[in-house]
């Protein structure tokens, strides 16, 4: 009996293909390549490092001191590598160490001009009157904020009756609803009547004591109808009080109904 053999066909070890041989290896690197070129050029290369800082709008403030504080904030290190790119650098951080370093600043707008310069438009705050504690007086804003001294009270002057015992630049010591108010009263009594005002002394929100520079006194509700109640003041200062007899004026009262008590002193 014949043995029957059963062919089996030999093994071949298949080659492994060398990565080197591979074009997805090369396109990888070629992908690392660029991103790391444009890493370099975007993070360290002198053609996009801030060079130069063009300023502009500050008249308080002095330029070299805000070139001092924005040199501080671009010039980081990046994975231990100093940098002052262009494109890396803190927009927000700037504006904020701005605002709260320089009281006088009231908006920051910061641009970038490629390849390396860094714009900074300043905007300071303007005074809208100023407001006095005891016999320390400040340049309040258009927000009722409290931002340089002013110890020669020049404008017209803002007080409390209740004083306070501590108050600090920067704060917030009056809303800019009632300070609209109080402008409003000061501006119309200066074009309308031609009536001059020293102070205003707020008693509370409702009322205000305006001192005109005649020596008498004009009270005002600052949450009601302010032209009706400038109204009734023009009417019974043409009506009633003579212009002789201003001088011996104690008040005109404002704040009720549509008469305007006064008094003589």
């Amino acid at each position: 009996m014949k043995r029957k053999y059963l062919y089996k066909k030999p093994y071949r070890i298949k080659k492994k293909k060398s990565i080197f041989r591979n074009r997805f290896f090369w396109i990888a690197i070629l992908v690392l390549i660029i991103f790391g070129g444009i890493f370099y050029l975007v993070c360290f290369s002198s053609v996009f490092q801030i060079k130069d800082t063009e300023i502009s709008g500050n008249q308080k403030i002095q330029t070299q001191d805000i070139e001092n504080l924005i040199k501080e904030k671009i010039n980081k290190k990046l994975l231990f590598f100093p940098q002052k790119s262009i494109f890396l650098i803190d927009s927000n951080e700037i504006v904020r160490s701005l605002s709260e370093k320089f009281l006088q600043v009231d908006s920051v707008i910061l641009k970038r001009k490629l390849p390396t310069t860094l714009i900074v438009e300043i905007q300071e705050r303007l005074p809208f009157g100023v407001w006095c504690e005891g016999e320390n007086c400040f340049y309040v804003d258009r927000e009722g904020i409290i931002f340089e001294e002013n110890p020669q009270k020049t404008g017209f002057v803002i007080k409390f009756q209740e004083q306070r015992t501590e108050i600090f630049l920067g704060e917030k010591v009056i809303e800019k609803v009632l300070l609209e108010s109080i402008l409003e009263i000061q501006r119309k009594l200066k074009e309308n009547l031609k009536i001059d005002i020293e102070e205003f002394i707020v008693s509370t929100e409702e009322i205000i004591n305006a001192q005109t520079s005649e020596g008498w006194e004009i009270y005002f509700d600052p949450t009601g109808d302010i032209n009706w109640q400038l109204t009734k003041l023009s009417l019974v200062l043409e009506k009633e009080i003579p212009l002789e007899r201003r001088k011996d004026l104690e008040y005109v009262d404002l704040r009720f109904g549509n008469f305007a008590p006064y008094k003589y002193k």
